[in-house]
This record gives structure tokens, C-alpha cells and sequence, in this order.
């Protein structure tokens, strides 16, 4: 199972976007406190995170609590980091946990520390110092879920069906 960590998250439209990207994937969501928004429906609306009853989240009071009910293969995505999302072969057999910071100051550094050997960059030109949180989310979800085979996904449009493109009519 691929995880989904947002430590401290501060933008709620960020998340309405990643809770999405994790109902595509069948990701599960994992929300270190404390939050930058409210979770309560008004909010969660307003912020576009529509996908929410179609996510499996659960909520931390802080890192370690995380820590103490979460076991598994732990990578933590930081502009500190030195090898690309695809530089790691992700077990098949175990729960992977990909790690984000939150917008401002991502992961702290303390934490970063002491997984020198699981920090991930995510390439880009020097210059940029970051990418949207969301973004970076959906690229290393979907270079895992890509390495592990896509398991549990679906292939082919299902709505207007696999053949839709070969019956089309212009």
C-alpha cells in the first residue's frame, strides 16, 4: 500500500488536490497536526476537497504518534535530498510511506537527519528551489505505483468503455 504522509500541511487547496490524487491511486492519506485549515465540511468545500469521503485519512496529533502507529518503508521527499524518486526500488511486500513537508518549511531538519539514505529530490533546474506541494504528491505517487505494476488500477476508460476512441464518430 502506497501512503501518503502531509506533515503539518498549511494549504487546504494543496490537500484537496493530494486527497484526490489519493482516491486515483488508492492511496492511503495520513495528516500530521497541526493543520493550516479546518477538516470540518464548510471548509473541506470550500477548499475543493470533494474527494474526501472517497479517501482513507487519518489524523495525527503530531510526528511522534505517526511514528508509533505506522510501520513500513519510510522516504522523505525534501529539496535537501540527492536521489530522484526513481533512484529507490520500493517493496512490493511492505507499506510504503512517501513524506511531505509542509509548504512553508517542509520536513523539519531534524527528522531529515536521521534518513540521510531515504531523503528525495525531486529533479529541476537550479534555480527552483521548489515545486507545489501538491504536484510533487502526484510525481512520486505515481513513479511508485508505476514501479509496483499500477496494482489495483484500472487500465482503460471505464465510463464510455475501453473502445470509446475506436468508436468515436467526429
Amino acid at each position: 500500500m502506497i501512503n501518503i504522509v502531509l506533515y503539518e500541511p498549511e494549504i487546504p487547496q494543496n490537500t484537496g488536490n493530494i486527497m484526490r490524487t489519493c482516491a486515483a491511486l488508492n492511496c492511503r492519506l495520513h495528516l500530521i497536526e497541526p493543520l493550516g485549515f479546518y477538516l470540518d465540511e464548510k471548509h473541506l468545500r470550500r477548499a475543493g476537497m470533494d474527494y474526501r469521503g472517497d479517501v482513507d485519512y487519518t489524523l495525527y496529533p503530531d510526528w511522534q504518534a505517526f511514528c508509533e502507529k505506522n510501520s513500513g518503508e519510510f522516504y522523505y521527499v525534501t529539496r535537501y535530498g540527492h536521489q530522484p524518486p526513481t533512484a529507490f526500488r520500493y517493496p512490493e511486500d511492505r507499506d510504503i510511506y512517501l513524506i511531505f513537508g509542509k509548504e512553508s518549511t517542509g520536513i523539519p531538519k531534524d527528522i531529515l537527519r536521521e534518513h540521510l539514505d531515504r531523503c528525495i529530490r525531486i529533479p529541476m533546474v537550479r534555480q527552483a528551489r521548489s515545486m507545489n506541494l501538491s504536484n510533487c504528491v502526484a510525481i512520486c505517487a505515481y513513479i511508485v505505483s508505476d514501479q509496483l505494476g499500477f496494482p489495483g488500477l484500472s487500465r482503460d476508460e471505464w465510463l464510455k468503455g475501453a473502445d470509446f476512441l475506436e468508436r468515436f464518430e467526429s
